[in-house]
């Protein structure tokens, strides 16, 4: 697995949200598009997505600077998504955007082999 390109200046936006229940099965397929779509951006560095165990999901999403970020905001076909989760699939979600001032890393060594 290689690590993301992480460094200061980067933009992260934090995406909260639950899902409506009757929505699920179409939103995974047009999330999926999306996510696709994203994945074209210039500047796109880094995409996570996690789940907690009471329905809460949080995506990550990490640019290389403003402009992409905004970027991503304004693209036409992201702009229609925005609007059918509020339509649709969400039940809630918050966003916040962060600018990263400060990276740090730290990936423990590979296990040497066991001597026989």
């Amino acid at each position: 697995m290689t690590a993301p390109d992480f460094s200061p200046g980067q933009v992260v936006t934090v995406f909260r949200s639950r899902l409506r229940d009757e929505h699920r099965a179409e939103y995974a397929t047009r999330a999926a598009e999306i996510a696709a779509l994203a994945a074209t951006m210039p500047g796109l560095v880094d995409v996570k997505e996690f789940a907690a165990p009471d329905g809460e999901r949080v995506t990550l999403v990490t640019f290389a600077d403003e402009a992409a970020q905004t970027a991503w905001r304004e693209h036409a076909e992201h702009r229609i998504a925005q609007q059918q989760g509020r339509d649709r699939f969400y039940a809630e979600y918050s966003i916040q955007v962060c600018d990263t001032r400060r990276v740090s890393a730290f990936a423990a060594p590979a296990e040497m082999p066991a001597a026989h």
